[in-house]
């Protein structure tokens, strides 16, 4: 009986070691780092609670930051899952070409985030970008998109939502092809139209998917570093700088350790609380329990 219940924990052993190893204990000196402050060549770091806390929340680049990173996650989260849905949708039917389709929606995704964005560095490049010569023929005049602060953080929206939608598309699909046709043929027999299927009969079945990939995309909105640093930079004046971002140029590029731990801390709060309303509110209703 006690061997019974021992194995089990030892072959989960090496994977608790490397979750702790990697995971919890750089938290754990992530926070306690974020009670000091930052040595600088003699001078030692000094504890002071939580006036590093205090000083981050009260920085007026900080608060941007985090409105930039909340408002990014807000829209290319459910902008991403709605464009997977419906291309999934289009590709799951017998059509012509069906297989071009497929791969043409799933190339972004096998694409370097790097290279995606010089990509679209050259669509966003103003006067000669290939999004300017296409307006240009209707008469729209050139834009910087990428250098004015109303619309950068959107034009950089797009390039994630663009490279993402065809990642979770693949997992739609699946769900998709999982669906018995039966209830297809059910629901056309008690007189349900196309939309009233998806919306009645196939959204439901699918919605363990879409919470898979809502953890995704959520992961995937406050990790964003590479295409920042090709695009902007974090500019102009702060309008594309995101959390892990500043958190990368606070740490490396300003050689604030302490402040760099601070911010960490903040995004693991965030993270943390958004999983909580994921796993503890989202699941029991995608689950019906």
């Amino acid at each position: 009986m006690k061997r019974r219940t021992l194995i089990p924990y030892l072959l989960l052993a090496p994977g608790f070691v490397l979750l702790a190893a990697f995971t919890h204990w750089p938290a754990i000196l992530s926070f306690w780092s974020s009670l000091f402050t930052t040595a600088r060549g003699r001078r030692p770091s000094v504890f002071v609670g939580g006036e590093n806390y205090a000083a981050a929340l009260s920085d007026p680049i900080v608060l941007k930051v985090l409105w930039n990173s909340a408002l990014y996650a807000a829209v290319t989260i459910p902008a991403s899952i709605a464009l997977a849905f419906v291309m999934a949708l289009w590709v799951n039917d017998r059509m012509p070409g069906r297989g071009f389709a497929r791969l043409a929606y799933f190339t972004p995704t096998i694409l370097p985030m790097v290279a995606a964005a010089n990509i679209w560095l050259f669509f966003y490049t103003p006067g000669f970008g290939l999004l300017d010569q296409v307006l240009g023929l209707f008469g729209i005049p050139s834009t910087n998109w990428l250098g004015s602060d109303r619309s950068a953080l959107w034009a950089v929206m797009v390039v994630a939502v663009w490279k993402e939608a065809g990642f979770f598309m693949i997992f739609y699909l699946a769900a998709f092809q999982a669906v018995p046709p039966s209830l297809g043929e059910a629901a056309r027999l008690e007189g349900c139209g196309r939309w009233g299927y998806v919306r009645r009969v196939l959204i439901p079945l699918v919605a363990p998917t879409t919470l898979f990939i809502a953890v995704n995309a959520l992961i995937n909105a406050f990790r964003v570093v590479d295409h920042i640093f090709i695009l902007t930079g974090g500019g102009p004046n702060n309008a594309t700088n995101l959390l892990l971002f500043h958190i990368y140029e606070t740490g490396f590029k300003f050689w604030d350790t302490a402040g760099a731990a601070t911010l960490t801390m903040i995004l693991l709060v965030i993270l943390g609380a958004l999983a909580a309303v994921q796993f503890f509110l989202l699941e029991r209703r995608t689950h019906y329990r």
